[in-house]
């Protein structure tokens, strides 16, 4: 079998933060999904790359070797795909980009600071909104595109979408927690649970569609804004909720653990992705953004 880019930067994520969670909290996928690319590659190598521990993974004298090799095999690749681009990196212009709450807080940071490295021509003017603002000034030209849950888009009809990647919906519950001695979970013994409900992205609304779906209903105990006051009270045993695999981290601020389940029953994922008027061509700096994250994320895997 032969190894492929996944594998290697699912490799060098895992090498460089020392943690298998952590790699997959920065690619926007599964901790199983990393595990099971680092785990082909050592077969396809026939090596062992990461020594793991309960404190997380460390590189063995053959990982050291070979995540060296990894890295410029990965900034070949980025070389070659920028290549094609040459020209458009010397694009000069403005683009106003709409972002919602939780893409501004859990993925833009990094893509902004690399894009800005990539093409300096562009000035960026970043815009957080909620979702129904964002569509509105898409429509009536105050933005030129917008990086949003695609997910929760409503305005189908005037507006085009791409989806550049699903984050999975989880179960979310401290580290004590009786239901963690199942794999999977179902909704209706979620729902005998005390429940901390998101709202902010529309976060409640997209859950009633699937609770609705099942003919159940979470016992919301709270309702917040905000994912850092989910995080610190599902962590404190106040409540459990599902939220996804974007927006998860392992321990709260106070340093205490949250631990991951599926559901048994199907849950929609959150979509991330762009979203831009029919009706208006995208201007120059508009495209070069477009294709700047859809290589960047197609890419990524």
């Amino acid at each position: 079998m032969s190894l492929t880019l996944k594998q290697l930067r699912y490799f060098i994520a895992a090498a460089e933060t020392g943690q298998i969670s952590h790699a997959a909290m920065e690619m926007n996928i599964s901790q199983s999904a990393v595990t099971a690319g680092i785990q082909g590659l050592e077969s396809t190598l026939g090596v062992k790359l990461l020594s793991r521990s309960a404190q997380g993974v460390s590189v063995t004298p053959e990982g050291a070797r070979f995540l060296a090799r990894a890295r410029g095999i990965m900034a070949a690749v980025e070389d070659a795909t920028r290549s094609p681009l040459g020209e458009e990196t010397r694009i000069i212009g403005r683009l106003r980009l709409g972002v919602t709450y939780t893409v501004a807080g859990y993925f833009m940071s990094r893509h902004y600071a690399a894009f800005r490295r990539g093409y300096p021509g562009v000035t960026l003017e970043l815009t957080e909104l909620p979702r129904a603002a964002i569509e509105n000034a898409l429509v009536d030209g105050g933005l030129d595109l917008a990086v949003m849950l695609t997910s929760n888009l409503a305005n189908h009809e005037d507006l085009d979408a791409e989806t550049l990647f699903r984050s999975r919906r989880r179960l979310w519950l401290p580290s004590d927690h009786p239901l963690l001695a199942a794999p999977g979970v179902p909704l209706s013994d979620i729902a005998r649970e005390p429940y901390v409900m998101l709202t902010v992205d529309e976060a409640s609304r997209t859950a009633g569609r699937y609770w609705d779906a099942h003919g159940l209903a979470p016992n919301v105990v709270f309702s917040t804004s905000s994912v850092e006051a989910v995080r610190s009270m599902v962590a404190a045993g106040m409540g459990v909720t599902i939220l996804s695999d974007m927006v998860y981290r392992p321990w709260s601020l106070e340093g205490q653990r949250i631990e991951q389940r599926t559901t048994v029953e199907p849950v929609p994922s959150m979509d991330v992705g762009l979203t831009w008027s029919r009706d208006r061509p995208l201007s120059a700096p508009a495209q070069v953004f477009r294709s700047f994250l859809s290589l960047t994320l197609g890419a990524g895997g």
